[in-house]
């Protein structure tokens, strides 16, 4: 398993990274603020990061348990980011709503979006700092 030093550097890099490619992105296909796109992301990167360090540990031990290892198979990334992905979805789509005075079905459309760019940026990201940062052989 990783340590607590290397879990915050991954999630600290993970949602840096992110910012800096989502908001650009965010600004050019949604036409919004910078001041909104970049609270409403900033907003979202807070969460996530708690998130994303508390389900990583939640899945991690899952992993251990049930297969022995935290090494993770193809199919088990994308079930990682899925299930990250939705977690997040469940907290953060009525606050998009609520802060940017859209509806329920408006926060979604870009909620979506954002899940979209964050799976693959997420097992993109994962993958490589594996490979930058590999686990111990025993984990």
């Amino acid at each position: 398993m990783r340590s607590t030093a290397d879990r915050i550097r991954h999630v600290v890099s993970f949602e840096i990274i992110g910012l800096l490619l989502v908001i650009p992105l965010a600004l050019y296909g949604f036409n919004m603020k910078v001041g909104d796109i970049g609270v409403v992301a900033i907003a979202i990167s807070l969460i996530a990061t708690l998130w994303n360090y508390i389900f990583n540990i939640l899945f991690d031990r899952a992993s251990k348990r049930l297969r022995g290892t935290v090494h993770k198979t193809l199919p088990l990334r994308v079930l990682h980011s899925f299930l990250f992905e939705v977690g997040l979805l469940i907290v953060t789509l009525p606050l998009i709503a609520l802060y940017l005075r859209i509806s329920l079905w408006q926060a979604l459309v870009l909620d979506i979006s954002l899940i979209v760019f964050y799976v693959i940026y997420a097992f993109v990201f994962n993958y490589l700092y594996d490979k930058i940062f590999p686990l111990p052989k025993n984990a």
